[in-house]
Order: structure tokens, then C-alpha cells, then sequence
């Protein structure tokens, strides 16, 4: 027969068992607490929620071959770097023109958000958007895609189409980035309107309240998008 326990080994055998548990629960609450931290800290201190560049009243001209193609206007631009690709964000909207090789205007778009993926080359404007081509048509959504490698322009969401003389309205949009030959994928409706006959800067200052420069833009400035920078 196993003989009993004395009141004292009773005693040392509860002490130990108290103590065993006692770091098994700080272990444990150790452990926790580590992960926990380290989680935290990780997404604290993400690289991805800081910008790598910030810059307020941003202007700038996008060159190509020395030509102009683009003057830029934003409240605030902020660079990202990503495992997915660095990245333009415009918290506070953006504007943005498109001139011809005679440096005159063939479209421009607003939006109150937008972002650009510098490696695809591709825009996502969100929020009021605004697209006006040289005849004064002018598009208005809330979420439009330009993707300059493809020289396209779309989106799947409701647009409106605001015309000299109509206006049309549907579902999906598609053009290329002048909005020269676009398409409504899923018409809706038309309205024929009578409206007085404007000059193309006139329109486009209507509808997109954009500032137009109304100064020559000078061939000497080589900026790039890729590496905005004030001019």
C-alpha cells in the first residue's frame, strides 16, 4: 500500500504546484503579449502607411520627346512604396490637361481622389470625376480608369455624357484617352437639349471649373511624373 502524505507534504506538494502554475500562466501571458506586440508594432511602423514623399500645391508638366502632354494640379500628392508597386495618391483631388503637339487642349479631368501606379502607368480617379474632351462633351462619374500604356479610358460604373445638344446616360464607358471615339456600353437614355454655342475653353472652364494656363508652356521643362517635382 502507497503510504499518505504528512499534512506538511501536503503542503510543499500544493506549494509547488502553485508555483508551477503560477509560471505557466506567465508564460503564457509572455507569449501572448509578445505576439501580440509584435503584430502591432508591424502595422504601427508598416512602410506602406507612410509616404516616402509629400508635397502640398503641387504643379507640374509631364514631357514627352520635349513636347508637352500634360499639366498636373494638386492640394497634395503623396508617394508610396509597395511589394505591389509604387504609387501616386491625391488625397484632395487632382486636375489634369492633355495638350496636342501644338500645345493646345484635347481633354482634361478633375476628380475629388485619385491614384497613380507608376510602374503600370495606370490612373484610377474616384469621386466626382470630371472628363471633358476639345468639343466640350463632358463626362461625369464617380469612378473612371486611365490606362496610358493602352491609350484607354473606362469604367463600369453609371456615366453621364453632357452634349451641345443632348445628353446621354448609362452603364460602362470606354474612349481613348482623348475622348475623341468613345462609347456608352449600356445606353440608357438621351435628352435633347438646346444650349448656346461656346468656345472649347469656355466649355471646359464651365464644367470642370479646371484653370486652364492661359500662358505658352515652355518647351524647357523635362519633368517627369515618375519623379514629380515642383517646376
Amino acid at each position: 500500500m502507497k503510504p499518505l502524505l504528512s499534512d506538511s507534504d501536503w503542503s510543499r506538494r500544493n506549494k509547488f504546484l502553485g508555483i508551477a502554475a503560477l509560471f505557466a500562466g506567465a508564460a503564457i501571458l509572455f507569449w501572448g503579449c509578445k505576439k501580440n506586440s509584435i503584430e502591432e508594432i508591424k502595422a504601427f511602423y508598416s512602410t506602406e502607411n507612410l509616404p516616402k514623399l509629400e508635397e502640398i500645391d503641387f504643379e507640374t508638366l509631364y514631357t514627352d520627346s520635349g513636347q508637352v502632354r500634360f499639366f498636373l494640379k494638386a492640394p497634395k500628392l503623396l508617394q508610396f512604396e509597395s511589394d505591389n508597386g509604387d504609387y501616386l495618391e491625391f488625397p484632395e483631388g487632382l486636375e489634369l490637361v492633355n495638350y496636342d503637339k501644338n500645345k493646345r487642349v484635347v481633354s482634361s479631368i478633375t476628380a475629388n481622389y485619385a491614384r497613380q501606379y507608376l510602374a503600370d502607368k495606370k490612373w484610377e480617379a474616384k469621386n466626382n470625376v470630371i472628363a471633358t474632351n476639345a468639343q466640350g462633351d463632358t463626362l461625369k462619374t464617380e469612378l473612371l480608369i486611365w490606362e496610358e500604356k493602352k491609350d484607354l479610358i473606362h469604367t463600369e460604373e453609371f456615366v453621364k455624357i453632357i452634349r451641345a445638344d443632348q445628353i446621354i446616360t448609362g452603364v460602362g464607358f470606354t474612349s481613348d484617352q482623348k475622348m475623341q471615339n468613345w462609347k456608352i456600353k449600356n445606353p440608357k437614355g438621351t435628352i435633347y437639349v438646346t444650349l448656346g454655342n461656346q468656345k472649347t475653353q469656355d466649355s471646359i472652364r464651365e464644367n470642370t471649373n479646371m484653370r486652364i494656363p492661359d500662358t505658352p508652356i515652355p518647351d524647357n521643362q523635362p519633368l517627369n511624373l515618375n519623379n514629380p517635382q515642383n517646376p
